[in-house]
């Protein structure tokens, strides 16, 4: 084992960053509540004057706290993400995530000493493109898109310093993330500018008359539910559509969830830096079961990787909160 990576749990509001730290997180990460990150919901994400109770609390138990800047500004509206950068410098976030080549040309040169994280936004998947961000803004860390295998990490590793994080646990975005334009094309609303894929105004449940549910997107129909069925999230990549061949069926992506527990000691051999949980829209519980689950398994495959396996608990735990209660490795292993 190269490296204990760290657990980096996602804090969208208060409550969860306290469940996240309780539970064992090394780091959480969050956003303000406006367009500047990709996960500006309702209802979620903190203020500058509301973030300074979390701040408190990470510091207190000797955490750290990352901040998500990363969205893309459209024509004059820069000036509001190079604000947001600020504010997160002078709160002290141990770092900044970023996805924008002008964003992170503003935060290398007003805050030459702020630690800069790629976002997954970025989709900075090959080493080439990882050394350039490294050499001309100086990144400490990517996060990696959920595209690579576990062998094409080890090897992208191998021909950079930075350090890699890779999600863990939670939702797989099987598109090329930052490029995906099906919200925007559905409702006009851009997950990449606006920070939210199917903004919950434009979310319709409608029952049906069999005790079932319709799902739509702005009118569209995403998906249509018997009775008992459970939802996915409703968005366009987890619609379920009548097909050419004339079934109907998830055309893009099952309802299932990503879970890297089997292949841990893989990542960690692969030089991974740090293990993000997704969720920042998720609850509370969420956040704290997720946290701690990976806290264990994390400890345990550090300490004994030979001897590691799954525990029958953790399986449990992450099934039952898992989107459509089903898991994948996703592109993490060929087979």
């Amino acid at each position: 084992m190269k490296v204990k990576p760290e657990v980096v749990s996602p804090a969208g509001n208060l409550a969860s960053l306290k469940a996240a730290i309780d539970s064992g997180a090394d780091a959480v990460y969050l956003g303000f509540n406006d367009s500047t990150n990709a996960r500006n919901f309702e209802g979620l994400n903190f203020t500058p004057a509301e973030i300074a109770d979390g701040i408190r609390y990470v510091r207190s138990r000797d955490r750290k706290f990352y901040v998500a800047i990363n969205t893309f500004p459209q024509g004059d509206a820069f000036h509001k993400w190079y604000k947001a950068v600020d504010a997160a410098v002078e709160l002290g976030a141990d770092a900044v995530i970023i996805a924008n080549l002008g964003v992170l040309r503003y935060a290398r040169e007003r805050h030459p000493d702020a630690a800069l994280h790629l976002s997954t936004q970025a989709s900075s998947s090959n080493y080439e493109s990882i050394n350039f961000y490294r050499k001309h803004f100086g990144i400490k860390r990517v996060v990696l898109p959920r595209v690579l295998t576990v062998d094409e990490m080890k090897r992208l590793k191998e021909m950079t310093d930075a350090e890699i994080e890779v999600f863990a646990l939670g939702g797989l975005c099987i598109n090329i993330e930052g490029r995906c334009y099906l919200s925007s094309y559905v409702t006009g609303a851009s997950t990449n500018t606006e920070g939210a894929c199917s903004p919950s105004r434009f979310v319709r449940f409608n029952p049906g008359t069999d005790g079932g549910m319709s799902i739509e997107l702005n009118g569209v129909t995403l998906n249509r539910l018997g009775k008992g069925e459970s939802s996915p999230y409703p968005t366009c990549c987890k619609g379920r559509y009548v097909t050419p061949a004339g079934g109907y069926e998830y055309a893009f992506e099952d309802p299932e969830s990503l879970n890297v527990l089997k292949i841990l000691p893989g990542l960690m051999d692969a030089g991974v830096s740090a293990l993000k949980i997704e969720g920042r829209q998720r609850t509370k519980s969420y956040v704290a079961a997720m946290t701690k689950v990976l806290r264990e398994a994390v400890d345990a495959c550090s300490a004994d990787g030979r001897g590691y396996a799954v525990r029958p608990e953790w399986a449990g735990k992450t099934v039952a909160t898992f989107e459509g209660t089903r898991e994948t490795l996703g592109p993490y292993i060929t087979k």
